[in-house]
């Protein structure tokens, strides 16, 4: 019998796939659970990629990715951005965001070493520190901070093992959006204590409320300590394509691509040529965002009208991180319960670290008929507790 690895075989599975193997064996069920656009692809971009199979388009690319693309993200970064990135040395296409963040752990990190993790946090953050055979450490982000990781609480963390923090604002699970003083204070620290931050902007067009997305790399003295992360999934319901792209100094992009070029090779040729048209494909974006934040609005109100719940205004990605200590029921109870007595599909919220023990994640990125549903299922299960 083969012998699989010991190291491997301990790390957990995702803690939102355990939960949604309960939900598949369920008829009729509401889902605030998947974070995935229910929009389609901007037309410009299916028919490019169309066009790219008629062409056939279908051979290797580089192994950093197509030149023009990496050319018209280059623009879009120096355009909205603020980072300066030599589109033939500094940017790597890759197979996913999540590609692009394994490929940034391991091309950083030597054994032993420690990542600082804000937790609540993206499922696969901690996975992929384990991967690299490194610890991560969690920093807990507090509801009364929404959620927003304190310089102060990273700098407690900070050990000489310490090699990285990673940064994911737009923030999933919590909503939440990093201001410019926390990333300057973010920033600092990575200065003085000799630290990379890898920067996770997957859902920087997903923001409400006139709050603004900045670029950690951007920063004085930071284009060279910053491995920024992003990609089309969420702003371009983009997300079975399967394309993301990294940027950083050239040393870096260039052990990802050594990784990459054994691993994948190159990313999907057809998803990059239509990625080509995501610059014509910004109305359809905004017309997203304002759909979002209809819903956005919705949830939350009717979370907050719930006896046992809670919830603070989310200000980006597409979730809403709901309170319910009140209930006296810990967090994978809840869901399960509102599952199986109300039909009702969300997250439980230590499924993104221990700090998100006492809360629910519902995902907005439904129609708002999928959302009044549920709100009218959740409502009538606790009027009965």
């Amino acid at each position: 019998m083969t012998k699989v690895s010991k190291r491997v075989k301990d790390i957990p599975f995702s803690g939102i796939r355990k939960f949604f193997d309960l939900v598949s064996e369920r008829k009729d069920v509401v889902s605030l659970g998947v974070g995935e656009p229910d929009f389609p692809t901007p037309a410009p971009m299916k028919d490019a990629a169309i066009r790219a199979i008629e062409m056939d388009y279908t051979a290797y690319t580089s192994n950093y990715g197509l030149l023009e693309l990496r050319e018209k993200i280059s623009e879009k970064l120096k355009r909205e951005n603020g980072i300066h990135a030599d589109p033939k040395r500094e940017i790597l296409v890759t197979t996913g965001t999540s590609e692009a963040l394994d490929l940034a752990f391991r091309a950083i990190l030597d054994p032993g070493d420690e990542v600082i993790v804000p937790e609540p946090s993206y499922v696969s953050y901690n996975p992929c520190v384990w991967f690299a055979h490194c610890k991560p450490v969690p920093v807990s982000m507090r509801e009364e901070n929404e959620f927003r990781v304190q310089p102060e609480d990273i700098e407690e963390k900070i050990t000489k093992k310490t090699k990285a923090i990673i940064v994911g604002s737009p923030n999933n699970p919590t909503g939440s959006v990093l201001r410019k003083k926390e990333l300057e204070g973010i920033a600092k620290l990575a200065i003085k204590h000799d630290l990379t931050v890898i920067s996770d902007e997957l859902y920087e067009n997903l923001v409400y409320d006139g709050e603004k997305h900045y670029s950690i790399g951007s920063f004085k003295n930071m284009k060279d300590r910053t491995i920024t992360i992003n990609g089309f999934s969420k702003g371009f319901a983009f997300t079975g394509w399967r394309l993301g792209y990294a940027v950083s100094n050239r040393e870096v992009i260039e052990c990802m691509m050594k990784i990459h070029q054994y691993t994948m090779l190159s990313a999907p040729t057809i998803s990059q040529h239509a990625a080509l048209k995501f610059d014509e494909s910004g109305k359809y974006t905004k017309s997203m965002v304002e759909e979002y934040d209809r819903r956005r609005r919705l949830l939350v109100k009717g979370l907050n009208e719930i006896p046992g719940i809670s919830a603070i205004t989310p200000k980006g990605a597409f979730y809403v991180f709901a309170n319910i200590k009140k209930t006296g029921m810990k967090s994978e109870e809840f869901a399960e319960k509102l599952l199986k007595k109300a039909g009702v599909a969300a997250v439980p919220g230590n499924s993104f670290g221990t700090s998100g023990e006492g809360y629910v994640r519902f995902s907005y990125s439904v129609s708002r008929e999928t959302i009044k549903e549920a709100l009218e299922r959740i409502r009538k299960l606790m009027e009965k507790n």
